[in-house]
């Protein structure tokens, strides 16, 4: 391979210019906005030791992103890129490597087997590779869209990270292949909102809410359950604002927190701390399940539009909450203590509007289900013209933020939301949603949602592992499709979802008994899944359960708080008509390429600047 070699007096000034360049897009991007802690306001670490830390910047008017890669313990170099689900295949790459008496920083891309090769349109451009107490600094850049087919597509929603650490030289980038690496993955949201601060009250208090002391588990996966309560005679107080509080030392340990209120129908909750699946865990503690606060890496504190607070304490309240953190050891480490959690910004003060949490999407029924085999199978929930109709407040509701959840297949999830049977706006959408990584996230702009609006909630599942239909329910290995959006001002209506017509699902397996000859018991007797778990899964049977549920009546929940409905009838109801659907818009390639390297740059690490 060829390989570029510019004298120090070019490749010191191509850094200088570089560098200068570097700062003035990062000065225009930050116009506006309150000033941030560094340049690169948004951290996370790459790899359970905690040796490759990642920080970024967003340039939205200039649709590009900036990294800032600090590898603390270089061996013979660094990967770094994306992928669809976090796979070193078909993965979009920058490699830093030496051949022994040389270094070189390349965009790359592995093909489906591993092997890694040099882009022919070198899109990541180093900016700056510095020495510093802490390792190696590395800058670079790319823009969002570059229209090269062997590169990701940077967008909304969940971006799969994958990181490999190259551990002896190689005599060139095509000698590279992820297999021979010590590789790995990390999910962040990497395009934040580029929204305006809002200022905290007066007399914001804070609270925080953390496991004193937990010994973490030496096991992958920990669920860990606190619960606490607030003071007694607590009044009612409004929500500003939260943060995550982790643990120093702990920052690839501690994935994702969640802070829930509990039922108020209890006078009280036992005190509890310890992993959520124990056995010693109280009944009880499966009754707090309101959602106050949600953290995951990557993400930074939490504001509340300025005119609501999100109400907790004083009367039909509960005084208490469960923390649960989800701590991912890989590792597993042992012997480590954390005390991480979540601080709550408060005030007394109360706000305009009360902020609301609503639930979109299916009814968590086993008469929604996915074939098995399917890689990329749809359901949809509907929250219908009707609902919207009897329980919004005549000015509507604005929505500002949102959480996706499915379980273990859920591979994409998208809301919209259609007025008179035209898809209007997309409300919360992620093309490479994981059910490992799920946080409450701000909107890019709010959505304003009018009496006779319908919400269309759609998950896209992959059971390609699985021999027997999943069906929908509250099991880890049954699904959800839910997006729990948050808005003001806070109604009556919590939850608007849908699900199949029961009856029209029994004509279903009736029809696949006559064209199959197989016996699904159709008697009274026999629930749902055993049902779905006697279909024989062949194209007639895939094909007619899509068909189904595209055009079967539906049965919606149009729920209050209280878990009652609206009155009015909500059976056999017929799905939304929808006339015309948004369109796809095509990535945006940059308007000119401008100067971009040919091939490798060569880089110096040995100290000081590149």
């Amino acid at each position: 391979m060829q390989v570029p070699s510019p004298s120090a007096r070019e490749a010191a000034s191509m850094y200088g210019t570089a560098v200068a360049v570097f700062l003035v897009i990062l000065v225009a991007a930050l116009q506006g906005s309150a000033p941030p802690e560094s340049p690169f306001p948004y951290h996370i670490p790459l790899d359970p030791e905690g040796t490759l830390e990642l920080s970024w910047n967003i340039s939205y008017s200039q649709e590009t992103i900036h990294f800032q890669l600090l590898v603390r313990e270089l061996k013979a170099g660094v990967l770094f890129g994306m992928s669809d689900r976090g796979e070193l295949e078909n993965a979009d790459l920058v490699v830093l490597w030496t051949n022994g008496d040389s270094a070189y920083f390349a965009d790359a891309w592995s093909d489906q087997k591993g092997q890694i090769h040099l882009d022919a349109q070198q899109d990541y451009q180093l900016l700056q590779a510095q020495r510093t107490p802490e390792g190696l600094s590395l800058l670079f850049t790319r823009p969002l869209s570059t229209c090269d087919p062997q590169d990701y597509l940077i967008e909304d929603g969940t971006v799969h990270l994958v990181y490999g650490v190259l551990e002896r030289p190689f005599p060139s980038l095509e000698d590279i292949h992820t297999s021979s690496l010590q590789t790995g993955l990390q999910r962040v949201q990497l395009l934040k909102p580029n929204i305006s601060v809002p200022a905290l009250p007066s007399d914001t208090r804070t609270m925080e809410i953390r496991a004193p002391d937990v010994l973490v588990p030496g096991q992958e996966t920990t669920y860990w359950c606190y619960l606490t309560e607030l003071p007694e005679g607590f009044s009612r107080h409004h929500i500003v604002m939260y943060e995550p509080i982790v643990t120093k030392g702990n920052e690839a340990l501690v994935h994702h927190m969640e802070v829930f209120q509990c039922a108020a129908e209890f006078e009280s909750f036992p005190r509890f701390s310890g992993p959520c699946e124990s056995k010693m865990k109280p009944n009880r503690v499966n009754y707090c399940r309101h959602v106050l606060a949600a953290w995951a890496l990557g993400a930074k504190a939490f504001y509340y539009p300025e005119e609501a607070g999100l109400a907790f304490g004083g009367a039909g309240s509960s005084r208490f909450l469960r923390l649960e953190v989800h701590y991912h050891n890989p590792l597993k480490i042992q012997g480590r203590r954390d005390s991480s959690g979540i601080r709550l910004y408060y005030t007394a003060t109360l706000r305009r509007f009360d902020a609301g949490i609503m639930e979109l999407g299916l009814v968590y029924t086993p008469v929604m289900a996915i074939p098995p085999q399917e890689t990329a199978f749809v359901l949809t929930g509907y929250c219908t013209d009707k609902c919207t109709q009897l329980a919004l407040p005549p000015l509507g509701i604005r929505i500002f933020a949102s959480q996706l959840h499915t379980h273990l297949t859920g591979r994409k999830v998208v809301t919209v939301l259609a007025r008179d049977g035209h898809e209007k706006v997309i409300v919360n959408r992620d093309d490479h949603y994981s059910p490992h990584f799920q946080e409450i996230r701000m909107l890019k702009k709010v959505v304003s949602v009018h009496p006779g609006d319908v919400l269309i909630t759609s998950c896209t599942y992959n059971t390609g592992d699985r021999k027997l239909a999943t069906v929908g329910g509250f099991g880890i290995l049954e699904e959800m499709c839910v997006n729990y959006v948050h808005y003001y001002p806070q109604t009556q209506l919590e939850l608007c979802k849908s699900a199949v017509d029961p009856g029209f699902l029994q004509k279903y397996f009736h029809l696949v008994n006559r064209f199959n000859s197989e016996e699904v018991c159709t008697c009274p007797l026999t629930s749902v899944p055993e049902q779905f778990a006697s279909v024989p899964w062949n194209s007639f049977s895939r094909d007619m359960l899509k068909a189904l549920y595209g055009f079967a009546p539906i049965s919606m929940h149009c729920n209050k708080s209280s878990a009652v409905r609206f009155q009015g009838e909500w059976n056999l109801q017929p799905l939304p008509q929808i006339i015309s659907v948004l369109e796809e818009s095509a990535p945006r390639c940059p308007a000119s390429p401008g100067q971009r390297p040919t091939g490798p740059t060569v880089v110096s690490i040995g100290g000081g600047k590149g």
